[in-house]
């Protein structure tokens, strides 16, 4: 037999890890394996589950408004994405440089990272608004251009929401971006520019390279946000006008707590799952591709 005191200094880190390990038994894997059960049934949260087998995901494959959900949902993300690394990447730039007063700068960018999406979306409702709202008032002051209905516009609601989501996101971005960019050696830049290389040759053949796994990085997590979108589509819109704004989460929510359809609920948060599974593992095989470790 063991020694008693050897083997409860090999349980001992365990018996501290007990409680968190419960709770996540519990609350996390248990409620990821039963929502799967609930995928395969019809749940109204009153009467006792039905067994459907694959009813809801064929449902789903059958339904107009599904393909019409992922289309907004694929749409917004190739809005969202692009948009908020391109821009977390310059503002990173900018707030990488010895300007005077650039540490208040950094600060200001950031600040609505810590901020709540409600109230930052509740901020931005008022801004949109068609008739008194702060941009719609600058358009028409500054550039003489009559704004558009924005959140109350099929064609302009869906802007506005990413407008929200990369100013929302910028300042994460940016201090990851800056990071990165504090950890590319200067030695580099002095050569190159002693070798006759402007700014935009440094930027494509040091700059881009160097930073590759810190922008791989930004893009995966920017990515996961934007198929994961739901305050903003909540505040803003409810998923108007004419369904125009209305993405997976949001939809996802509608069927679970509005309609009461827990089993398509369920079933639409694992092809959410799947889709962002799928996308995410494409990200890290081709990554070999442009990503360059030093």
């Amino acid at each position: 037999m063991k020694n008693p005191s050897r083997l409860f200094r090999a349980l001992e880190p365990w018996l501290y890890l007990l409680p968190t390990l419960t709770g996540l038994a519990l609350f996390s894997a248990g409620a990821v394996v039963t929502s799967f059960l609930i995928s395969f049934t019809t749940w109204d949260m009153i009467t006792p589950p039905e067994l459907v087998w694959a009813g809801n995901y064929l449902s789903l494959w059958r339904s107009d408004l599904f393909w019409e959900v992922v289309l907004n949902t694929l749409y917004f993300i190739l809005l969202a994405v692009p948009l908020s690394v391109s821009c977390s990447l310059a503002l990173a730039l900018v707030a990488n440089t010895g300007l005077r007063g650039i540490t208040f700068f950094r600060t200001a960018y950031f600040l609505p990272v810590v901020s709540s999406m409600i109230a930052v979306a509740l901020v931005w409702s008022w801004i949109f608004n068609p008739e008194y709202g702060l941009l719609n008032y600058l358009l028409e002051e500054v550039f003489g251009v009559k704004g558009p209905a924005w959140l109350h516009s099929t064609t302009w609601a869906m802007p506005a929401m990413v407008i929200v989501t990369v100013w929302k996101g910028l300042g994460y971005s940016m201090i990851i971006f800056l990071a990165g960019l504090q950890n590319i050696p200067q030695d580099l830049y002095h050569a190159a520019t002693m070798d006759g290389a402007g700014a935009w040759k440094r930027f494509r053949h040091i700059t881009l390279p160097m930073l590759s796994p810190t922008t791989f990085f930004v893009l995966v997590i920017t990515l996961i946000n934007a198929f994961q979108v739901f305050e903003q589509t909540y505040v803003l819109t409810r998923g108007g006008p004419a369904n125009s704004t209305l993405t997976m989460s949001y939809y996802i929510y509608q069927n679970a707590f509005q309609y009461f359809q827990m089993g398509r609920a369920a079933a639409l948060s694992y092809v959410l799952f799947a889709v962002i599974f799928v996308v995410t593992l494409v990200q890290f095989r081709i990554q070999k591709r442009w990503v360059f470790y030093a």
